[in-house]
């Protein structure tokens, strides 16, 4: 049951943050959307949030992906499927301004082309981006370097159809390839340098751009931008991030990399950190911890990751794990978590915090970067 909690002052739970919660979105932008049914025939658009982009509804539902869930299955880190795709949109804000552009999920990639091209190459997959297999089980074995991609669409209007404008793929690659010998054995891990990493993603890029231009309805005169992200190992607490990206105006032609600076610290930090990145939002967020641990005498861990864009922080997101005996404890352990962020956390930037238990999700609180309170959610 949703309630509404006052954190100085009124704050309104908005439906919208639901909605996202459902959807599983790594961060929250609540977008309106325009009323429909699901008889209404044809082509609708969103009423799009200042800063986000117009989406695509089709005969009254939402337009998903034509490569749905490969996403969501493939990655071994679960941070990363929320942060591969939740980065992209935003990088693809750089390149197509949402005042301008229709954002439509991937339609040109099928469920069935994206497999092809995750798998080795082989006379069954010749358009496989990942390197055939050597036979070798030891560090001398030739590694699966693309783990998944995806796909975004850019739409503008032209009459009253949707005309594909542009398109950024998102190519996951490993810095770390998990492996078995013998099927249902025990699970080994290659390490693969940066140089490896990025030599690869270079060296597959043209061929991942001739067969996205080969598919009906793309084309040579779609601008399309690659964009490389680094995989975090399986057990890391923070996400990876996008490294590298090149776009292609016409045809083969294919821009000079760029690089992205883009990283992801875990809070708080171990004193071996050799990096000074994060090092006010360690202290900020150390005396957050201590502060909702000296309210409260159950929490069993509270940890954050700050998100980092040309070394200035982004966003970051926060869980508090803890053990409840009544809805009272939760409602007033929420109220004093919210009161605790404003006072220690930064204010520049969105964060949101899930406050849960061991086995469920307690209560979600989400603060955009011009509010002044947080709005909560109890679950």
């Amino acid at each position: 049951m949703l309630k509404r909690i006052s954190v100085r002052g009124y704050i309104i739970i908005a439906v919208g943050v639901v909605a996202l919660i459902a959807a599983g979105l790594y961060f929250f932008n609540v977008v309106q959307v325009t009323p429909t049914t699901q008889t209404k025939k044809g082509v609708q658009l969103t009423q799009n949030a200042k800063g986000q982009y117009q989406t695509v509804i089709k005969d009254g539902r939402y337009l998903v992906s034509a490569a749905r869930g490969i996403t969501a299955t493939s990655e071994t880190n679960t941070l990363d499927v929320k942060n591969f795709e939740s980065s992209l949109l935003d990088l693809s804000k750089s390149h197509f301004k949402t005042g301008r552009y229709i954002f439509q999920e991937g339609q040109y990639l099928s469920a069935d082309k994206v497999s092809s091209l995750l798998a080795r190459q082989g006379k069954d997959h010749s358009d496989g981006l990942n390197p055939e297999d050597n036979g070798k089980t030891d560090n001398s074995r030739a590694p699966i370097y693309v783990q998944t991609l995806t796909e975004q669409d850019f739409m503008t209007k032209e009459g009253d159809q949707l005309k594909l404008s542009g398109m950024v793929v998102g190519v996951a690659m490993n810095s770390q390839d998990a492996y078995q010998k013998e099927q249902y054995g025990s699970t080994y891990y290659q390490s693969i340098s940066k140089e490896d990493r990025i030599a690869y993603g270079k060296k597959i890029a043209p061929k991942l751009l001739k067969e996205i231009r080969a598919q009906k309805g793309v084309g040579d005169n779609v601008p399309i931008v690659l964009a490389m992200y680094e995989n975090a190992p399986g057990d890391s607490l923070a996400p990876g991030s996008f490294y590298s990206q090149a776009t292609s105006r016409k045809g083969d032609d294919l821009s000079a990399w760029s690089d992205i600076s883009e990283e992801a610290v875990v809070l708080p930090k171990e004193s071996t950190s050799s990096s000074s990145l994060g090092n006010d939002e360690n202290n900020g967020f150390t005396n957050f911890k201590t502060d909702i641990a000296n309210f409260f005498p159950n929490i069993a861990g509270a940890t954050a990751v700050a998100h980092y864009k040309s070394d200035k922080l982004s966003s970051m997101n926060v869980t508090v794990t803890t053990q409840f005996y009544s809805q009272t404890e939760i409602d007033s352990f929420t109220n004093y978590v919210a009161a605790s962020a404003l006072k220690f956390l930064p204010n520049s930037v969105p964060i949101r915090i899930v406050v849960q238990t061991a086995n469920e999700m307690q209560a979600i609180l989400v603060r955009n970067s011009d509010d002044k309170n947080f709005t909560v959610t109890m679950l």
